[in-house]
């Protein structure tokens, strides 16, 4: 139910403006024979007709610093200040990532943005454009299609960055790809591969919030409002991402599929162990209760619960920057092992899209 691991490119210095912008999807879309005869329901994507959808998406959408041409024509505008440009694509299947029975198409289209841009933040970046390509079911309802638009655009607004286009296209299955840019403002971006031995983890976000959620929900519930909450729309620290960077963060990643399995990315990349420490994790008192209602152990939520995208970084231990909790160490022992209270796990620790 989580989100995979997103790539990072960056443009080489000097390089062009990054262009793109709203369009529909052309001839071979068109060519797809339809799954029914039937006349399209009404207040469906169907009956609206792609082009008019698109038009209604991208009226009023507020333009990101960065943007210099917006929606409207074959591609966009966006300025590159830094000459890098960091990038990530993020792609959302209904039934695997999120259920429309579950959060209304606001609420994806936010999570959708900020799953997407924790992992700009990640890099030490501020994300400054997304770009959305969305497929969708004929008789999807348009207001459902709009939200999701609504939602990408309330985030994105929200850190300074613009929904500047995208591709709207017909399939058996609504899927949401979100690709973000970001500018690193001049700092070097912060890799997985930084963390050295000596440094300690330390964490900034929620961690288990999402999966107690997820818990709530698939057993039928929709509350407690706290928990599910998290899960539909989660709260990334976009911002401590620069932070973090600019306090010489070693390594960072966002946790998207498990914290165990996420600083395993870091622990293989950097050729180091990690330990975590227990004892030093936060546990919210309301997860705790929530935890203790359904029968389950809330440190597993912590440790091996995705889509809360909180971010883990490696830091000297007097470099932590307030907002962030130690939460473990970096050994020399043990390269590419994550331990837990210096004992290794023989379950999951997170969430594989193939294995899980």
């Amino acid at each position: 139910m989580r989100q995979d691991d997103s790539g990072h490119v960056r443009q080489p210095e000097g390089g062009c403006p990054i262009t793109s912008s709203f369009r529909s999807s052309g001839s071979v879309s068109s060519s797809v024979p339809s799954a029914s005869t039937a006349a399209p329901a009404p207040g469906s994507v169907g009956a609206r007709g792609e082009f008019a959808v698109i038009g209604r998406l991208t009226a009023g959408l507020a333009p990101g610093s960065a943007t210099t041409l917006g929606p409207g024509d074959d591609a966009a505008v966006i300025t590159a200040a830094d000459g890098r440009v960091v990038a990530s694509v993020d792609v959302l299947v209904d039934g695997v990532h999120f259920r429309t029975d579950w959060a209304s198409g606001e609420q994806i289209g936010r999570r959708a943005a900020l799953a997407s841009m924790a992992d700009i933040a990640a890099m030490g970046a501020v994300p400054t454009a997304l770009l959305v390509g969305l497929t969708a079911p004929a008789d999807i309802p348009e207001d459902l299609v709009l939200g999701l638009g609504r939602g990408l655009d309330a985030e994105a607004a929200a850190v300074g960055a613009g929904l500047v286009g995208g591709d709207l296209t017909r399939s058996e299955v609504l899927t949401i790809s979100v690709t973000v840019l970001g500018d690193l403002r001049g700092a070097a971006p912060v890799t997985r591969s930084g963390a050295r031995p000596g440094q300690v983890v330390a964490v900034a976000g929620r961690l288990g919030w999402a999966a107690a959620g997820l818990t709530v929900l698939s057993r039928g519930f929709r509350s407690p409002a706290a928990v599910v909450g998290a899960y539909r729309v989660p709260e990334p620290p976009l911002a401590q991402g620069p932070v973090a960077a600019a306090a010489g963060a070693g390594a960072m990643i966002d946790v998207s599929d498990g914290l165990l399995a996420d600083l395993g990315h870091i622990a293989v990349a950097s050729g180091v162990g990690v330990d975590v420490r227990t004892a030093q994790l936060p546990v919210a008192p309301r997860l705790a209760e929530v935890a203790s209602a359904l029968g389950r152990d809330p440190l597993e939520w912590v440790l091996t619960g995705g889509d809360d995208h909180a971010l883990a970084a490696t830091f000297a231990p007097d470099a932590v920057p307030d907002g962030w909790v130690v939460i473990g160490v970096v050994t020399d022992s043990d390269a590419g092992v994550v331990t837990v209270d210096g004992a290794a796990r023989d379950t999951p620790g997170g969430w594989d899209h193939f294995t899980s």
